[in-house]
């Protein structure tokens, strides 16, 4: 367990000092990595690699289920991390922002799909139009090609997934610069995120390397960083909201 500890403090000792400035620069590193990494791919200066198949074992067993790894360490980690000196309607209240942020995924990638049904059409082999299938999912199942408009569900899942977890990690900097008793729970699912996080950066950046047309990367990524904006840095401001994580002007931005 000494292990464990000493991982969690190391990576207490990188965010505390820096996790202002992250906060206020993660959403136009997004922006800027998805543009350098549109650029390379028009380019074509990046080489093929295994992380260029869709088929690579982080995108198929991480990113395609990315909101169920997310769920499944901040339900935990926010009822533990916001426990501290609170009361249970607090961390309830809190617990709400997950709900919230479950929706924003939804509504966003179902109007990704939407919008991609919408504007596309069925081809063949021969770049043969077939009007009989109105969906995406009918075409490719009929084994045919659907072209339409397709904001990047990737870009999207990936940039609102690390700025939603950079949030809600903030409350562990204060327990552990304050030497609060921590579970091992607690220190486990604090390492896996920041690992999680990592992973969430590395596939974005493939993203922007090998897949999509830039347009459809930087709508996703916008959507993503509209979705933090709008609750983290103006709902959650107010009275009526699932607030913000506990001891966040600690770390505060000064925008």
């Amino acid at each position: 367990m000494a292990a464990l500890s000493g991982a969690v403090n190391k990576l207490a000792s990188f965010w505390i000092p820096n996790v202002t400035l992250i906060r206020r620069y993660m959403p136009f590193f997004f922006f800027g990595l998805s543009l350098t990494g549109s650029v390379l791919k028009e380019l074509d200066v990046v080489p093929k690699t295994y992380f260029s198949s869709s088929r690579n074992i982080f995108n198929l067993y991480f990113v395609k289920v990315s909101w169920g790894w997310n769920l499944l360490l901040l339900l935990p980690f926010l009822f533990l991390s916001n426990s501290y000196n609170r009361n249970l309607i607090f961390v309830l209240r809190r617990l709400t922002s997950l709900l919230v942020a479950t929706a924003i995924w939804y509504v966003c990638t179902e109007a990704f799909f939407y919008i991609e049904d919408i504007t596309g059409k069925c081809y063949d082999s021969m770049q043969v139009i077939h009007e009989e299938f109105s969906t995406k999912a009918e075409c490719r199942k009929s084994g045919f090609v659907w072209d339409g408009f397709d904001i990047s569900g990737h870009s999207f899942i990936l940039a609102y997934s690390t700025l939603l977890i950079v949030e809600e990690m903030v409350p562990m900097l204060h327990i552990v610069q304050h030497n609060q008793t921590r579970t091992v729970v607690l220190d486990v699912l604090y390492v896996a995120l920041n690992v999680i996080v990592v992973i969430w950066i590395w596939m974005f950046a493939c993203t922007s390397v090998y897949f999509h047309d830039t347009i459809h990367k930087i709508l996703g990524t916008f959507f993503a960083v509209l979705g933090w904006y709008a609750t983290y840095k103006a709902w959650y401001l107010k009275p009526y909201s699932p607030g913000l994580p506990p001891f966040h002007s600690e770390h505060k931005q000064h925008d």
